[in-house]
């Protein structure tokens, strides 16, 4: 079998190649070949692959030899016992290959959970459960939220939702959830420009309810959006869920520290903000339309982890990092801070001040919450990205200190 892709032709469909292992397949000058995968074992691709300059995009390449090679650009592509005669190939980095920071998401394996150690809550709008994942809910008392151990093979935790009552949902109404990820790390996506990059969200979802569920991708300003939708097609069974988009090239797009992506899972929204799937919209939609309601049935539960939004046009394994680490990247937006019992020259009387360091760089300047004071008075606290101070008078026994939150999300 002899196929042959001539000058300038580009495919946009895969191209297989499963069975036969003898055939020769060329590709003429600058050819450009999207979505290939090349399955058989022992593939032999004799002669040059490419003649000159081309480029490989969402390529799997599973043991192949491949002859003279010049320039060749492969990206988004994943090759397993690739031999190459002679030659080189350029891999284009942040094309869905980093190996480092691959996954934007922050606390996608649910496993940090600063402000309520696994207990539950009842989200108010703009409240965080497990750390990084923010609640947008219209009405309070819907639902709750908590860390669970319930999780797929190769993950300890999840985020379980519970739906407290069977509600209704009006037009303007919305209950999701959503991770807001900084600008500087998605800036390298080129959103809003001729340059945009795909990318694809992928995770683990598991509910009592099935059919179409759905979620939305918005930029900081919430004037961009592109609804999703995915479908759980058994009833409290785990399923992984992969989902690819077109990196937006219009709207604005932050690459600073303020919020550059917005990511929503739905569990109710009204029309207002239900926008049709699949498509960038010049709006704020959190949902596509027609999607399951969760809070729309008593008892009803969803669980996710595993979440993770890489560049690239197909989803590849979970990015573990380790807990340390982890940890800090969530410290960058909340951390619990606290000083020890200091001794003062004096008891009961004078005013002193205590200093603390922060663990990790804050986005920008934090909101600090003082939970305890050992002391009496003060109440007068300052705070930068990298620490922060409070005074107060001693107590009867000439000591003092806070513990205090401190917040910097977005």
């Amino acid at each position: 079998m002899a196929t042959t892709i001539t000058a300038g032709i580009t495919t946009s469909t895969a191209l297989n190649i499963t069975t036969d292992t003898s055939g020769v397949l060329n590709f003429q000058t600058a050819g450009s070949v999207s979505a290939m995968t090349i399955s058989s074992t022992g593939v032999s691709i004799p002669g040059a692959l490419i003649a000159n300059t081309a480029t490989i995009t969402s390529a799997t390449i599973a043991s192949a030899t491949i002859g003279t090679i010049t320039s060749a650009t492969i990206s988004s592509a994943t090759v397993a016992n690739l031999a190459i005669g002679s030659g080189s190939v350029t891999t284009a980095l942040g094309q869905g290959n980093a190996s480092t920071l691959k996954n934007r998401i922050i606390n996608g394996a649910m496993v940090i959970d600063q402000r309520n150690s696994g207990a539950s809550v009842t989200p108010t709008n703009g409240q965080y459960s497990l750390d990084r994942w923010y609640f947008f809910v219209s009405q309070s008392s819907k639902l709750t939220a908590q860390q669970s151990s319930t999780a797929p093979a190769g993950f300890n935790n999840s985020l379980l939702i519970t739906s407290s009552s069977a509600y209704s949902i009006g037009s303007g109404d919305f209950f999701s959830f959503q991770q807001k990820i900084e600008g500087y790390n998605v800036g390298d996506l080129n959103w809003g420009t001729a340059n945009a990059k795909n990318v694809t969200l992928s995770f683990w979802v598991q509910s009592s309810l099935t059919g179409t569920f759905g979620g939305a991708f918005g930029n900081g300003a919430a004037n961009r959006s592109y609804p999703f939708t995915y479908s759980i097609p058994v009833a409290n069974t785990w399923t992984q869920i992969s989902i690819t988009i077109a990196g937006d090239t219009t709207g604005t797009w932050a690459t600073n520290n303020t919020a550059g992506l917005a990511v929503y899972f739905s569990l109710g929204t009204g029309s207002t903000l239900s926008g049709t799937a699949g498509a960038w919209a010049a709006g704020n939609y959190q949902n596509a339309t027609g999607a399951t309601s969760v809070v729309g049935t008593n008892g009803a539960t969803f669980y996710i982890t595993g979440v993770q939004l890489e560049v690239g046009s197909s989803a590849t394994g979970f990015e573990y990092r380790q807990y340390g680490q982890e940890f800090a990247l969530c410290q960058r937006y909340y951390e619990v801070c606290s000083t020890t019992y200091l001794q003062a020259a004096q008891a009961g009387g004078g005013s002193n001040i205590v200093t603390g360091q922060y663990r990790v760089t804050k986005r920008a300047t934090p909101t600090l919450t003082l939970t305890q004071v050992v002391g009496s008075g003060g109440g007068q606290f300052s705070n930068t990205v990298d620490n922060w101070s409070a005074s107060a008078a001693v107590d009867g026994n000439g000591r003092i200190g806070w513990s205090a939150t401190s917040s910097a999300e977005l």
